[in-house]
């Protein structure tokens, strides 16, 4: 009996087709397909009902799911704790939404390069809710996204990092104007609504019963900041405070009552056996924020003063 028959199992089982599973163990489908008839030779019992057109586990199935996890995950740590020795080693893969991948994340990879140089991360871009997928899916050991908003897969934790404010931002020019007073007459350059962030926005919006003209979207907070700022529409975005004293000059109004925050935080699945190695990641970051980085003191988050 293989590990890697059981894993195929296991894979087929949270994910629901044979196709999916080889997609996932970068298999070809004849080879997931003999992994399972492999093992219910050797445990000389089904362990899929096959006379269905999904795929369903027989009684047994599901008890060989229940322990094949257990058998995985006890082999998982000895691995881990076998390749640890004195010093942290082992391969993490990592998504990262592009906020981070532009500034926190290079300085934590230079820090965990200096001290722990046989760890070794392999980092995917993308945004929140693929993130998520990808982690649930075991494609990923862990990700940095916004803090989840449903829906979204509940086998994932999720440890906080820092926070971010909503803004909205425009040309100085339009100095003077309330929110609505600018949304009512200049075009809307929003931030994409497949973006957990995106979709807080509109939650706002409908919230607040503000009518857009939409002019563009981006999933981009520096490119519609800058744009807005420019005299091209007006943005609303999460942005820390150290990226907008970045800015050219614009005017800046808290959006949101009471302003809104976005987290960003670290997302694992529940049964991670990686735990230990995002952990090193999660110190990296902590040690590499600055001054003005981090979550943001509760008197801050609801400050109803303007911007610049």
């Amino acid at each position: 009996m293989s590990l890697k028959a059981l894993r195929t199992l296991v894979t087929i089982a949270r994910h629901g087709t044979f196709a999916r599973a080889a997609d996932l163990l970068s298999l070809t489908p004849s080879a997931v397909s003999l992994h399972i008839k492999t093992l219910e030779d050797e445990l000389q019992v089904p362990l899929f009902d096959r006379s269905r057109r999904q795929v369903v586990l027989t009684e047994a199935g599901q008890l060989a799911v229940a322990r094949a996890e257990s058998i995985l995950a006890a082999y998982d740590e000895l691995a881990d704790a076998l390749a640890n020795g004195p010093s942290l080693r082992g391969r993490l893969r990592l998504g990262a939404i592009h906020t981070v991948l532009a500034r926190r994340l290079p300085k934590a990879l230079v820090w965990i390069k200096a001290h722990h140089p046989q760890l070794h991360i392999s980092v995917f871009s993308g945004m929140s809710a693929e993130l998520a997928r990808r982690v649930e899916d075991g494609e990923l050991d862990a990700a940095i996204t916004t803090e989840p908003v449903p829906p979204y897969p509940q086998s994932l934790n999720h440890t906080p990092l820092f926070e971010d404010r909503f803004w909205a931002i425009a040309s100085p020019e339009l100095a003077g104007q309330s929110l609505p007073e600018l949304l009512a007459s200049q075009p809307f350059l929003r931030f994409d609504k497949r973006a957990w962030a995106g979709r807080q926005i509109e939650q706002e919006l409908r919230r607040q019963h503000l009518q857009v003209h939409e002019q563009m979207e981006l999933d981009s907070q520096e490119a519609l900041a800058r744009m807005a700022a420019m005299g091209l529409g007006v943005a609303i975005i999460p942005m820390a405070d150290d990226d907008l004293e970045r800015l050219p000059p614009a005017i800046r109004l808290p959006f949101g009552e009471p302003q809104l925050v976005r987290r960003v935080v670290l997302l694992e699945h529940e049964k991670s056996q990686r735990r230990h190695l995002s952990a090193v990641l999660k110190t990296a970051l902590e040690a590499c924020d600055g001054p003005r980085s981090g979550p943001l003191p509760e008197s801050r988050l609801e400050s109803p003063a303007l911007g610049r």
